[in-house]
């Protein structure tokens, strides 16, 4: 650019009365924080990377995959087994014939013999068995919304650290705005005091706000490190740039009343749910230990074949047999170690519905909560977006106040101090608003992708 155009450009900018200057600051301000070049990417581009690489979703997924099993290994109890035993051994005996005639030749033997049995089992009657059956049917819907309850998590957790980033964002671009405007101010209140028209009083408080607000700068740079770190955890990338909230974002109030998505909560809370299910878990517990007390009754095949080329008495032989029959095993007595479980199991049953208790009323805590500050949220935001007006009008007056000589330079920097403040106070509530819609619809287990999208609908990319 030639040297009188930029002088001229310079000039123009001196001239600029700092509250036009700050708008136009924050008109730009918000795309300073990252890269230009950065494609910005929305809430859902996020999830969708947390669920291919968050490493709590996967460990889930693997326990999920687990407890499949459960159920294989419960139905083996109730099939065949089929088993084969073979040995070889070598022996020697001595034997003396007593009286006479002797039937047998007496004397030292040594002979090597080899055996092979094998044999099936079916169970026809185990009481115990049946109860796992049915017990790791409950084990794995257990497993599978514990798996449901780690998505829903996710959802929350990436919502929470996607808002974060992007406060920490705006308050960097937030901040800079601020500090172009102190600087420029303060230029003002050093050149009215060089021309006497000014105290030193004007030009230090303009120095230490600006010395205040590069600290400042410095805490917001680290506090989006943190932030950007905190979303890497999550989708294991590190995130560029994020899709901002729309400035005509709709804030709509709940309809429905905080009884309603109680009601909400107590039929489609999955912790509730795994509770309810886990006391199912203890009932066929106690039942499993009582099955101590139950015959068992099997099924049972066998072949044996046992070949000896000698004999105790001289000879050997080669001895084929099959069989095929019932057993039953009847407990008598086991030393009150089947007693003992019951009461154990019938103790931990007590224990799951006391866990279920504080499952409902934490839940409902938890609901209750997240409905009042969805509502509060949803009120700051009305009230903040009236006082970024008011402030914003009260900066214009005071700018102006200051250049007919009836308001001081402090004045002003208060007033921009007031302006900013409102703005990050804006948009924190702003976001507020929509992790609370999430929270909300996480507490009472009925979260979907599809809340995600909704939400995307309120941002804007860059």
């Amino acid at each position: 650019m030639p040297r009188k155009r930029r002088h001229f450009h310079s000039r123009l900018l001196a001239r600029m009365p700092v509250a036009m200057l700050l708008r136009c600051l924050l008109l730009t301000g918000f795309t300073l924080a990252l890269p230009v070049w950065a494609s910005s990417q929305s809430l859902v581009d996020i999830y969708q990377e947390a669920k291919a690489n968050d490493p709590v979703l996967a460990s889930a997924g693997s326990a999920n995959q687990a407890a499949q099993e459960i159920i294989e290994q419960a139905k083996a109890g109730y099939r065949p087994s089929v088993n084969f035993l073979a040995g070889a051994n070598a022996n020697r005996t001595d034997l003396k014939i007593v009286g006479s005639p002797a039937p047998f030749p007496g004397g030292r033997n040594t002979f090597e013999g080899y055996q092979a049995q094998l044999q099936a089992r079916q169970p026809i009657f185990r009481k115990e068995n049946l109860e796992r059956i049915d017990q790791s049917k409950v084990q794995v819907s257990i497993a599978d919304k514990q798996y449901h309850l780690a998505q829903q998590g996710l959802m929350l957790r990436t919502t929470q650290a996607y808002f974060d980033m992007l406060l920490a964002q705006d308050r960097i671009a937030l901040i800079d705005a601020q500090k172009k405007a102190i600087q420029r101010q303060l230029q003002q209140a050093n050149a009215t005091f060089a021309a006497g028209t000014a105290s030193v009083t004007d030009v230090n408080e303009a120095q230490a706000r600006y010395d205040l607000v590069t600290a400042q700068e410095l805490s917001a740079l680290n506090d989006m490190e943190i932030a950007r770190r905190s979303l890497q955890a999550i989708t294991g990338k590190l995130p560029e740039q994020l899709a901002s909230v729309r400035e005509d974002i709709q804030v709509t109030p709940s309809l429905k009343p905080m009884q309603e998505w109680q009601d909400v909560t107590n039929a489609s809370n999955l912790n509730i749910q795994i509770q309810q299910e886990t006391i199912q878990v203890s009932e066929k517990d106690i039942e499993i230990a009582r099955a101590g007390h139950y015959p068992a009754v099997d099924a049972v095949a066998s072949y044996q074949d046992s070949y000896s080329n000698g004999g105790q008495y001289g000879f050997g032989g080669d001895l084929k047999s099959a069989s095929i029959g019932v057993e039953v095993s009847m407990p008598l007595y086991q030393g009150g170690a089947v007693t003992s479980r019951v009461r154990q199991a019938a103790f931990n049953r007590q224990k799951a519905l006391d866990d279920l208790q504080n499952a409902l009323r934490q839940t409902t805590l938890e609901t209750q909560r997240a409905y009042l500050n969805l509502n509060t949220s949803i009120a700051q935001v009305k009230a903040l977006e009236q006082a970024l007006k008011s402030s914003q009008s009260q900066m214009d007056s005071t700018q102006l106040g200051y250049e007919v000589g009836i308001r001081t330079s402090v004045d002003v920097l208060n007033a921009q101090q007031q302006y900013f403040s409102a703005n990050r106070d804006l948009l924190q509530a702003r976001y507020n608003y929509l992790v609370n819609i999430i929270r909300l619809k996480t507490a009472s287990g009925i979260v979907s992708e599809a809340d995600l999208q909704d939400i995307d609908q309120q941002l804007t990319r860059k």
